[in-house]
């Protein structure tokens, strides 16, 4: 493992607070994995990048060695997270938790690596429960704590109906700690007041409290509001390769920073020099494309993210060919220059165009930029490319 000011800095990175990051560092120091818990409430079919910020940290704990569970909420997920509701949600029927929750396990391992994951549905110790258990449960808070809660306060203040079940849902989250033994649970800035209840709920049970680490919820594409796929405002991680690409190119300037820092698995050193890159001038649109390219890799590989940059109508990249390059036949009796070869081969307007472009540096054969001077042999045959889009596959045949 790394040291314990490695691992800190790591888990920092994009982190809105930890509590209590003293006591993180205890467990860091103990030197043995430590189990790392998220839950997710399985209440839609298809996650989008904003649920990714959560998952992205994950995939680093596990790269640090510590023990990833993703818990899926099916127990939960029948009652409804009230966090940040103005009003009671309609509960979910448990064949629709239980269909949203495989889509869920499908879409989780594009990104963390399942041989270090343990995947928990809090059903399975919530259904063990007796009637006195959830007594038991309830009695270790109070309605007035309960009320201290934001968007509860909010209803009760302005007499909206709050449903005894929703009491419930803080109450059952930090118990699934209590359940899993958590030494860490990550969650929403939204999610704090259900965190910290996992921290009582360890005490009231004689189990070491866990550390929080809260994330920042992540800008939708208008760099305002939460992603949210009701805003419309989202990339869901199984869009089509093109939708996610056009999406993420045009997001706002000020929006890429925040993106690469929650969203992207590069180091923050190769962040800073894009930033450098900004800073001498370079286009903002060129550094949204490496952003773009490297997330649709992620969910649909290394050749949907570059058939989607080319479909957006952007030059290939360094190295890469077209996928129907062209096959050009040549006869000669005799070796010839390379300038004769471009201009015979249709890859130029005449023969000046192929002078300009070799003296400019804009001619390459097999990858290798030539000069004037490169002779193409009878017999031989290149890729040869005379500018940025004009590729060949060129034989020379004896005449």
């Amino acid at each position: 493992m790394k040291s314990v000011e490695e691992q800190l800095a790591q888990i920092k990175r994009g982190a809105e607070e930890i509590l209590v990051e003293a006591e993180l560092i205890e467990k860091l120091r103990l030197g043995r994995p430590l189990r790392i818990k998220a839950g997710f409430d399985p209440t839609a079919p298809d996650l989008h990048l904003g649920h990714t910020v959560l998952i992205n940290k994950l995939r680093q704990f596990q790269e640090l060695g510590h023990q990833v569970v993703f818990l899926i909420g099916d127990f939960t997920g029948m009652i409804g997270d009230p966090s940040g509701k103005s009003a009671t949600r309609p509960p979910l029927t448990r064949e629709q938790v239980l269909d949203n929750a495989e889509t869920y396990k499908a879409q989780v391992f594009k990104i963390l690596d399942p041989a270090r994951t343990e995947v928990a549905f809090n059903s399975t110790w919530m259904d063990q429960l007796s009637p006195a258990d959830f007594i038991r449960l309830a009695s270790q808070y109070t309605v007035a704590r309960m009320l201290e809660r934001d968007d509860f306060s909010k209803r009760y203040s302005t007499n909206q109906p709050i449903a005894i079940h929703e009491f419930l849902y803080p109450l059952v989250q930090g118990y699934d700690s209590v359940a899993l033994q958590a030494d860490v649970e990550l969650g929403g800035t939204d999610q704090k007041f259900n965190l910290l209840m996992g921290r009582e709920l360890q005490r009231a049970y004689g189990q070491p409290a866990q550390c929080i680490l809260t994330m920042p919820l992540l800008e939708g594409l208008d760099g305002v509001k939460k992603m949210s796929k009701s805003l419309g405002n989202y990339v869901g991680i199984q869009e089509a390769p093109g939708v996610m690409y056009s999406k993420l190119v045009s997001i706002p300037d000020a929006l890429m920073w925040r993106y690469f820092e929650l969203l992207s698995f590069r180091s923050l050193e190769e962040i800073e020099a894009l930033r450098a890159d900004i800073a001498r001038g370079a286009n903002p649109r060129d550094i949204k494309i490496k952003l773009a390219e490297e997330i649709v890799a992620r969910f649909h590989g290394e050749e949907a993210a570059a058939a989607a940059h080319r479909s957006a109508g952007n030059r290939m990249k360094e190295g890469e060919l077209p996928e129907d390059l062209p096959e050009v036949i040549l006869f000669s009796s005799e070796d010839l220059p390379i300038a004769a070869v471009l201009n015979k081969a249709g890859m130029v307007k005449n023969a000046a165009g192929a002078r300009d472009l070799l003296g400019a540096g804009s001619v390459k054969v097999d990858g290798e930029v030539v000069s004037r001077d490169f002779i193409f042999k009878l017999g031989a045959s290149h890729v040869c490319q005379a500018g940025k889009k004009a590729f060949a596959r060129i034989t020379v045949k004896v005449e």
